[in-house]
């Protein structure tokens, strides 16, 4: 099941309904069940995966907990990581590797061998495993205390709205929250609802309206010119932030509405002044967890200058391969690491420079170039992240590089390749931009207005009716997609 499905619309006030009417000691049974079902309407024998990940990592830890011998422990937990990710590398990876010990055998000489399982990826497998190994890991170094009960365990694990695309939950802020009693409460309602409408709108209206054009240059890379990649990559970097910002704030929202708090997962990314902070700002949830249970282990930078440049690679090598089973992602990681060992090696080098030309740190015209220059990095990488294969991306490159023209003809015959109404995409992205502005009270400031001789605060019209357009432009593109066949799934999903 999908947030942009006539499915979800249905299933979700019910659950929202159970979840109040229900006894406090029968509403994990419901919210376990309810989250169940929504996984298992995409596919149900894969539940069983779920099942078996959540019983294992629940029964390690309740055994590294009781256990003071070290060992034994560690056995537990080692027990633990190697049946999780081995779930996690046999159905995500053993394809992609299967594929490419081939291809390495075929360059040598060797004879042309297929062998290949197909294996169906399981939604969200990434996202649920690495829930597990962080509960399971905080219990070991005792960070957190072991959950008990089976049941509220299984919907840590499995709660529907973030179980497919994240945020990736941590055991200590989830966990108490499912056991608390939560009543109905307008403030939780309503503060949910706005965030669940910015979320289908950036996902419904924007991300879906730009992927058209977006899919029009990147499965035809043979057809586009050089600023078509530029044009699409851009959108492409506004369609994946729109996609999967949009999917949180859906979920952040269904959560709210319920009484429980998820994790921000998005922080304005790309208004980051170094490709650092972006990490910082993009799927917080993700790079804290690479963070927490993968670069600190590794050292940090609590090592030599060499090391500590080692373990950002490595970590931004693992991030490219969690994101996807092809050789694109880790390039892509491997570009993301580079870029930070870039910036790194020359932070000083660059401050000096600035200070030479007669500049400061603070200065607007420095902040404006830091934030254009990082887009400009992140945009390039996001083209190794986007193309369907490495013969695709090597089209896209050198289309990129060589095939320039400039003329009104070249241009504009590039725009025709994209298939694309500029004026809408402008629109769409604007509308986004006032919805956002409008939901952090940019505009509601302390002008007064007269109406029928009663004065009111622009602050008390604006909740009335700030919101009704959008949700009316959010209905309408729905159904035209859905009346089409045209509602796309979250990108992230993949993953």
């Amino acid at each position: 099941m999908v947030f942009n499905s006539l499915q979800f619309l249905i299933f979700y006030p019910i659950i929202v309904l159970l979840n109040f009417v229900l006894p406090m000691k029968f509403r994990w049974i419901m919210l376990l069940a309810a989250s169940y079902y929504f996984y298992m309407s995409w596919n149900p024998s894969l539940i069983f995966l779920i099942m078996f990940t959540t019983a294992v990592s629940y029964f390690s830890a309740i055994r590294i907990e009781k256990t003071e011998n070290k060992l034994h422990r560690k056995i537990y937990l080692v027990l633990t990581l190697i049946v999780c990710l081995g779930i996690l590398f046999f159905f995500k990876y053993f394809d992609f590797m299967a594929r490419s010990v081939i291809g390495l055998i075929e360059i040598f000489g060797g004879s042309s061998i297929v062998f290949s399982l197909n294996l169906i990826l399981p939604v969200g497998i990434s996202f649920y495993t690495f829930q597990t190994l962080s509960y399971v890991i905080d219990v070991y170094r005792g960070t957190v205390k072991v959950e008990p009960h089976f049941g509220y365990y299984a919907l840590y694990v499995s709660f529907f709205p973030q179980l497919v695309a994240g945020p990736i939950e941590r055991p200590e802020n989830l966990i108490p929250q499912l056991h608390t009693e939560n009543h109905f409460d307008w403030n939780n309602t309503i503060s949910g609802l706005r965030i669940m409408i910015i979320g289908f709108f950036k996902k419904v209206v924007v991300a879906d309206l730009i992927a058209v054009y977006v899919n029009n240059i990147y499965n035809s890379p043979q057809n586009a010119a050089g600023f078509s990649v530029v044009i699409a990559t851009v959108l492409f970097a506004f369609q994946i932030y729109c996609d999967f910002s949009g999917y949180t704030d859906i979920a952040i929202g269904c959560a709210k509405v319920m009484g429980i708090s998820l994790m921000q997962n998005f922080d304005r990314p790309y208004r980051s002044e170094s490709i650092k902070e972006f990490w910082g700002r993009w799927h917080i949830s993700l790079s804290s967890w690479f963070r927490d249970y993968l670069y600190i282990p590794l050292g940090g930078n609590r090592c030599g200058k060499f090391r500590h440049l080692f373990n950002i690679v490595v970590v931004f090598l693992v991030s490219g391969l969690w994101h996807g089973a092809a050789w694109t992602f880790v390039i892509w990681g491997a570009l993301h690491g580079f870029y930070q060992v870039v910036g790194y090696l020359t932070l000083s080098t660059r401050r000096k420079l600035i200070e030479k030309i007669g500049l400061t740190q603070d200065s607007a015209i420095v902040h404006i170039w830091r934030k254009v220059f990082t887009f400009i990095l992140v945009c390039f990488a996001w083209i190794f992240f986007r193309a369907n294969s490495m013969s695709d991306l090597g089209i896209l490159l050198k289309s990129l590089f060589t095939n320039w023209q400039f003329s009104t003809k070249y241009f504009a015959g590039a725009f025709d390749a994209l298939g694309i109404d500029l004026i809408a995409v402008i629109i769409t992205i604007l509308s986004l931009f006032i919805l956002i502005r409008l939901d952090n009270g940019a505009f509601e400031k302390s002008k007064t207005y007269e109406i029928s001789n009663n004065k009111y605060t622009l602050s008390s019209l604006m909740p009335s009716f700030k919101y009704s357009f959008f949700v009316w432009v959010i209905a309408v593109a729905w159904l035209i997609m859905l009346r089409s066949d045209g509602a796309g799934t979250f990108i992230y999903f993949q993953f």
